[in-house]
C-alpha cells in the first residue's frame, strides 16, 4: 500500500511561486494533477522514479519543475510564473508501474491541496 501525503498548497499572487511536496512511501513513478471547479481533472507533470525522467503538460512548461528526493521518498512541484488560471486543487498520485499522464493508470492518490493564484 502506497501513502500519499501532500503539503505547500496556499494563496500567492499572479507571477508568484509556490513548492508542492507529495511525500510518498515506495518506488513508484508520481504524477501531479489538478482540478479546477466544474472542470475535469488533468495532467500536469509526472516524473519516473525508476530513470528520473520528467513530463510536462504544455500549459506548465518552462514554469513547472518536478522533481524528487529519493532519500527523503519525496517529489516536488515547483511552481513559478503562477497565473490565476493555475488555481485548482492540486493532486499527487502513484503507480507502480511506468510513468504515464493518464490518471486512470494511476492507483493511490492523495487528499489534494489548494493552490489559488489571485490577479
Amino acid at each position: 500500500q502506497v501513502q500519499l501525503v501532500e503539503s505547500g498548497g496556499g494563496l500567492v499572487q499572479a507571477g508568484g511561486s509556490l513548492r508542492l511536496s507529495c511525500a510518498a512511501s515506495g518506488r513508484v513513478s508520481v504524477g501531479w494533477f489538478r482540478q479546477a471547479p466544474g472542470k475535469a481533472r488533468d495532467y500536469v507533470a509526472a516524473i519516473s522514479m525508476s530513470s528520473g525522467s520528467t513530463y510536462y503538460a504544455d500549459s506548465v512548461k518552462g514554469r513547472f519543475t518536478i522533481s524528487r528526493d529519493n532519500a527523503k521518498n519525496t517529489v516536488y512541484l515547483q511552481m513559478s510564473s503562477l497565473k490565476p488560471e493555475d488555481t485548482a486543487i492540486y493532486y499527487c498520485a502513484a503507480r507502480s508501474g511506468p510513468v504515464t499522464t493518464v490518471s486512470n493508470s494511476y492507483y493511490y492518490w492523495g487528499q489534494g491541496t489548494q493552490v489559488t493564484v489571485s490577479s
